[in-house]
């Protein structure tokens, strides 16, 4: 079996499309990240196993018995006016082998002028996304081999105009128990429109992630390493500001190396004490270093941090990405144990 996934796992490495991933999909907001946990690591773990039932949408895979009758709610605002919001729970029945999920999670972009194309002012409007789960996981009988598969209904309103949708996410995750080693293959978003905001059909953002994580044997840490939007090899577009102007006065584009672009996959991640009463948090994300970096200042882009605090049945998460230096976020996130 780990033959076969780590077979599976390059020949995905290898697959080429070209182009930039930004604004070529409809419900982007479904690429948010999902937990304080999530994003204080970079934003794309996949290879969390544990009784944090938020890993539930990032990878349905990791439904496990350790979830059964907990509730997460988190909430974060975004830029501006915009925040956005999940929920998540789990309940596992037969022996702690097949375990149910549903979830949800909104953005509400905030309320916006109004103006027509002469520039008159008219009523103002919002707009606003959400997306209902439901989930299901199984671990193969006497393997370490887990499986799951989400299934979403997309709502989404932006003005006057109104989209409805459904996509799947299917994963894999499998353990090597004897040096604490989860793999992880989640391939996300796999849907469509069911109706159209104006009778034109836009894609879902489809997108393929693999990862691999450990916790040391001697050491309190757990590091994470993910492989981001690897449905597609290009992901990287030349931004105009580091053009290179040549003598005669015209602008060579920026040129992106196979090192940059293959580095913009990548997202790392280290938690200091995982299990413990009280964990910290430190990630990584290479693209939206690269994206966001400005040039002649140093302004941290890409760096995400963050802690977790338990007590008793309860559990607080909080994680502070960096993204420029006039826009960062917050996530703070609570975690119910029922049982």
């Amino acid at each position: 079996m780990l033959k076969r996934f780590v077979l599976l796992f390059f020949i995905l490495i290898c697959s080429v499309s070209y182009g930039q991933i930004g604004g070529r999909y409809t419900y982007q907001f479904l690429n948010l990240t999902s937990s304080p946990r999530q994003a204080a690591l970079g934003g794309e773990n996949i290879t969390i196993y544990d009784e944090d039932v938020n890993q539930a949408m990032a990878n349905p895979a990791a439904l496990n018995g350790d979830m059964d009758n907990h509730l997460a709610m988190n909430y974060g605002s975004y830029y501006g006016e915009a925040s956005y919001g999940t929920a998540s729970y789990a309940y596992t029945y037969d022996r702690h082998v097949q375990t149910f999920y549903a979830g949800v999670s909104y953005v509400n972009y905030g309320t916006f002028e109004g103006y027509d194309e002469n520039g008159q002012s008219t009523s103002d409007f919002s707009g606003s996304e959400g997306a209902l789960s439901l989930g299901y996981a199984y671990n193969i009988p006497f393997t370490d081999v887990h499986i799951g598969a989400n299934a979403k209904l997309i709502t989404s309103t932006l003005e006057s105009y109104n989209s409805v949708g459904g996509a799947i996410d299917v994963g894999i995750m499998y353990q090597i128990q004897k040096n604490n080693v989860n793999l992880a293959l989640v391939f996300r978003n796999i849907g469509t429109q069911f109706t159209t905001y104006s009778g034109i059909q836009e894609n879902l953002p489809f997108e393929i992630i693999a990862g691999v994580s450990q916790e040391l044997e001697h050491v309190p840490l757990r590091w994470h390493f993910s492989l981001e939007n690897l449905q597609q090899w290009n992901i990287s577009f030349s931004n105009p500001v580091r053009g290179e102007t040549n003598i005669d006065g015209t602008t060579s584009e920026e040129k992106v190396s196979f090192v940059n672009n293959a580095l913009r996959h990548a997202v790392f991640g280290v938690e200091l004490f995982p299990g413990r009463a009280v964990n910290l948090r430190l990630g990584y994300n290479f693209r939206r270093a690269e994206e966001l970096r400005i040039d002649e200042q140093r302004n941290f882009s890409g760096i995400s941090l963050g802690f977790g605090l338990k007590m008793n049945r309860l559990k607080f998460n909080y994680s502070y990405s960096r993204y420029t230096l006039a826009a960062n976020t917050s996530l703070f996130g609570l975690i119910l144990n029922f049982q």
